[in-house]
């Protein structure tokens, strides 16, 4: 160190405090304002890109709570459109039921009225059938009767009684 202090020259340190000073002018004029500004654009950038993100943040929570909700209306919804169609199932059911009860029972009066009629065919044909047979055997009890001339005599006699009775 003293070698150094031995050999310092004024001069010399004054051109070099200069030249440090005109440096350090340069540096500042051309080199630390573009890098100042750089890093203060930088740190602008970072600033606007953390609120981005931020208002990104907000921007889903709000996308999901609006999906939350849609898909509660859309669930809301679909369960009004089931209970719709149960009940219109139900109401076509009760409906088909109603129908077929009330077929079975036009059918059913349509049975009853057939037998009703088939029942008064049968009595007139039996009653028909009963006159016949009557007269048949009227006919053979007559013919008996009026093949002897006093038994005929003798019932046109009662035949006459009767008539003038009524």
């Amino acid at each position: 160190m003293e070698k150094l202090l031995e050999e310092f020259s004024l001069g010399l340190f004054v051109w070099q405090t200069l030249l440090f000073i005109g440096l350090l002018l340069l540096l500042k004029k051309y080199a630390w304002g573009p890098i100042l500004s750089a890093v203060n654009e930088r740190e602008e950038g970072i600033k606007n890109a953390l609120s981005a993100a931020d208002n990104a943040k907000k921007e889903m929570e709000n996308l999901q709570a609006d999906n939350q909700k849609l898909l509660k209306e859309a669930r809301a919804e679909r369960e009004a459109m089931l209970k719709e169609a149960r009940e219109l199932k139900n109401k076509m059911i009760d409906d088909a039921k109603v129908e077929a009860k009330d077929q079975a029972n036009k059918l059913v009066a349509q049975a009853q009225a057939a037998i009703e009629t088939e029942k008064k065919a049968a009595i007139a044909d039996l009653k028909a059938q009963v006159a016949d047979l009557s007269i048949s055997i009227a006919e053979k009890v007559l013919g008996e009767e009026l093949s002897n001339k006093g038994k005929q005599e003798k019932l046109v006699e009662s035949m006459l009684d009767d008539t003038s009775l009524n």
